[in-house]
């Protein structure tokens, strides 16, 4: 007889989660949901999934408890704050956690969530944007036990091209923050790029397929560099905070390290700037504004 597929609960349907819900609803996955706006639910329970008025309900029959959301102290609220997993979950079940957190969090919350219910914790976040998200192709990272990490793989194989064990739990998250840098200035370089070439009189538009194949090439530079020439800023596939939040992570941990990270140091604090003036919500195509300003 064929074997029926496990139950899986999702919290945060945001950006991210969204897409990610629709490819397990659309894989077959029975799928219970959370999330702090109700009304982002509603496309997903048409699709056939139900929704859970608080956190722990999310335990009550699902196996895997997956979150994808803002930032260390969102998760900490929703497992461990009223109505939390933690007062839910039992021995056998999994958290994996999909969003970028503080390495040292994750791995005190993991410990914590395990001795005071048995439930094990997989630090999961993932790269390749909404972009990814809709098609299944995200990069995925991973901490935890080799068989809890095995036993999501078929799960995750709906959502990522590729699954990497990095080691034990908040590994993940370590993987994580050095995508993250690499991404973020990344981002302000082809900024520079497309402000520099705009006042030298040649078409930004053109830069990215003149360089593609090239060793300037990149997945950011194909997908910021037309929307920077263009100005288009919408829709939103990803937040400036969210680039700001993550680069602050990796600064704190270089200093945990005894690490040296200038350049993630210097990207924090022009992303930072521009963050002041009011793009914190906006794409991080708007960072090229930060230099026509500046220049202007």
């Amino acid at each position: 007889m064929p074997v029926s597929p496990p139950v899986l609960a999702f919290a945060g349907i945001g950006l991210m989660g969204l897409p990610m819900s629709r490819r397990l609803l659309a894989a077959g996955y029975p799928l219970r949901l959370w999330n702090r706006s109700p009304e982002k639910l509603q496309d997903l329970l048409a699709q056939g999934a139900q929704a859970a008025a608080a956190p722990a309900q999310l335990c009550a029959e699902a196996e895997i408890v997956m979150l994808c959301l803002a930032d260390t102290a969102a998760v900490r609220e929703v497992v461990f704050g009223p109505g939390g997993i933690v007062e839910g979950a039992r021995p056998g079940q999994l958290l994996v956690d999909f969003s970028s957190l503080e390495p040292a969090a994750t791995r005190a919350m993991a410990a914590e969530l395990e001795q005071r219910t048995g439930m094990r914790w997989v630090d999961a976040p993932v790269s390749g944007g909404t972009i990814g998200a809709e098609a299944g192709s995200l990069a995925i990272m991973a901490g935890g036990r080799v068989e809890d990490i095995e036993r999501i793989r078929p799960i995750l194989a709906h959502l990522g091209q590729r699954l990497t064990r990095m080691g034990e739990v908040g590994a993940g998250q370590v993987t994580k923050v050095c995508n993250q840098m690499i991404v973020a200035c990344n981002a302000l370089v082809i900024a520079e790029v497309v402000a520099l070439a705009e006042q030298a009189g040649v078409d930004a538009r053109l830069l990215a397929q003149a360089l593609a194949g090239g060793f300037a090439d990149s997945r950011p530079l194909q997908i910021l560099a037309p929307q920077m020439a263009d100005s288009q800023f919408e829709p939103i596939k990803w937040h400036v905070r969210t680039l700001l939040k993550d680069l602050d992570t990796a600064n704190k941990l270089s200093r945990e390290q005894g690490s040296a990270t200038p350049m993630s140091g210097l990207a924090a604090q022009l992303m930072r700037l521009h963050g002041s003036q009011g793009h914190l919500g906006h794409d991080p195509a708007t960072l090229v504004q930060l230099y026509r300003e500046t220049d202007a």
